[in-house]
């Protein structure tokens, strides 16, 4: 009695040595700033283009926040980027490929392994010199199951279940991002394409405008109102807006290049981009606070699950330093007569235990320990890292949507101001109070202007696609729920 009590304190003092052999799952505390920027959070943006962003703040973000921007095509666009895109498509299936790795594991390692095996051989042995005949051949019938299990007794298939667990979750995560990376890239470039359509279509009038100011220049030096030096200067400023064309159209070209393969097309189908006017800016951008952010945001939350499967990987590490304790059994029938497998007779059977205890590996385990510890610090220095950069992520587009509001309300005044003065000179040009000449100075006056404040205007459209792409998903989305039925 009292050794089977010492046995049964033992393999109880083994199982709760075997729980402390891991860190913490749990990565340090992050830092929770009341607020993200230098300045407190605004309550919104000064008015420009019609609108005065809201920055509502202890706000849920919106999971398909593009939808906002009031436009089917962008909408549409998103939404076949998401079913065929091939990276997102690459990502869903290692998920999958992790996930079966998974369920695998858990077969392999947490359950008894059962198998049966079927032999029919035909031998022919040597007999024995002097004593009978001097060969003998005979047939070999058997059939068994075996069943192998070794006990968990130090945690080490319980440590590696959980760490390829929390590979499967950060595998999850890194989906979940990559969806919201690829639906704010759609955005972003064809906000990009839209504006640089724009940006190609005022600069090619600007040319126009400048030869056409050129000739006009030639034909004063002809009639001597104009010096030689004029009309040079005149060229140079034509031929310098003629180079600048190439360039941006090959950027006009490339960013529909780029809009067409996130999409899942081929470039040759890149799609005629949008109007800027067909955009609507959203008025309300939601803003969660600090404390909420890192649970929302799939970065994050995948630095934390690789964490926990570096603390995991400490606990297989350690527990690999201690006994192994396997259980074998099989039970079957093997016999020289077909007719007689299976029979009383025939059967066999074993039973065994065993028992292995490392004790020289050249170092190579407690290495393998101290690589492991060094891994986990590495995975909780990097979660660290991952949650100051969403913390600036999140500061840095909060400040440019502000100062992207300021910007475009300038850029609107002096586009509204150089275009009523234009208007103005036409008008006195046909009343004939201004010369031709004076009319071409106006209109490249407004062209510029028109320049900068299409520039200002996608500036604000991509710094708020930036700024719900940085608030990441809501606590509880469509992805979490499929990926929790799939865990099931």
């Amino acid at each position: 009695m009292i050794p089977k009590l010492h046995m049964t304190l033992l393999a109880a003092a083994v199982m709760l040595a075997g729980c402390s052999f891991a860190p913490s799952t749990k990565p340090p505390a992050p830092p929770s700033p009341e607020h993200y920027a230098v300045a407190p959070t605004p309550a919104g943006s000064v008015e420009a283009g019609g609108v005065a962003q809201h920055f509502d703040t202890a706000k849920h973000p919106v999971p398909d926040w593009w939808r906002l921007y009031g436009s089917d095509t962008l909408d549409a666009w998103v939404d076949e980027g998401l079913r065929n895109n091939a990276s997102l498509d690459a990502t869903r299936h290692t998920l999958e490929a992790a996930h079966q790795q998974f369920r695998a594991q858990v077969g392999n390692t947490a359950w008894p392994s059962l198998d049966a095996q079927g032999q029919a051989s035909r031998q022919r042995d040597l007999g024995l010199p002097k004593l009978g005949p001097p060969t003998s051949i005979y047939n070999v019938y058997a059939g068994q199951l075996s069943l192998n299990y070794t006990f968990d007794l130090f945690g080490a298939t319980r440590y590696g279940i959980r760490q390829t667990a929390a590979q499967v979750d950060q595998q999850a995560f890194q989906l979940d991002g990559a969806r919201r990376a690829l639906a704010a890239n759609i955005v972003i470039t064809a906000v990009n394409a839209s504006s640089l359509s724009e940006q190609l279509a005022a600069s090619t009038r600007l040319a126009a405008l400048a030869h056409e100011q050129a000739e006009l220049t030639e034909k004063s030096y002809a009639l001597g109102a104009a010096s030689h030096d004029d009309v040079l200067t005149a060229q140079q400023n034509a031929a310098a807006l003629d180079a600048s064309l190439p360039p941006l159209r090959f950027q006009v070209e490339r960013t529909r290049h780029l809009l067409a393969v996130l999409m899942g097309r081929t470039p040759d189908q890149a799609p005629e981009p949008l109007p800027l006017a067909q955009l609507t800016l959203p008025d309300h951008v939601p803003v969660s606070v600090p404390s909420e952010l890192l649970s929302q945001r799939p970065d994050v939350r995948a630095a934390e699950a690789a964490v926990q499967a570096a603390s995991a990987q400490v606990g297989v590490a350690t527990a690999n330093m201690f006994p192994h304790v396997s259980l074998s059994a099989s039970l079957g029938s093997a016999s020289f007569k077909d007719s007689q497998l299976f029979t009383g007779s025939t059967s066999i059977w074993g039973v065994g235990l065993s028992l292995a205890q490392p004790i020289f590996h050249g170092g190579a385990l407690r290495a393998q320990r101290k690589a492991a510890i060094a891994e986990y610090d590495a995975s909780v220095s990097q979660y660290r890292q991952t949650v100051l950069n969403a913390f600036q992520n999140v500061a840095d587009t909060l400040i440019a949507l502000q100062q992207d509001a300021l910007a475009l309300q300038a850029a609107q005044a002096a586009s509204a101001a150089a275009g009523q003065s234009h208007a103005d000179t036409r008008s006195r040009y046909r009343l004939g109070a201004v010369s031709y000449p004076a009319t071409l100075l106006s209109e490249q006056r407004w062209q510029n202007a028109r320049l900068a404040d299409i520039q200002a205007a996608a500036a604000r459209l991509i710094d708020t696609a930036a700024l719900y792409q940085a608030m990441g998903e809501p606590l509880e989305t469509k992805q979490d729920v499929a990926r929790n039925e799939a865990a099931r």
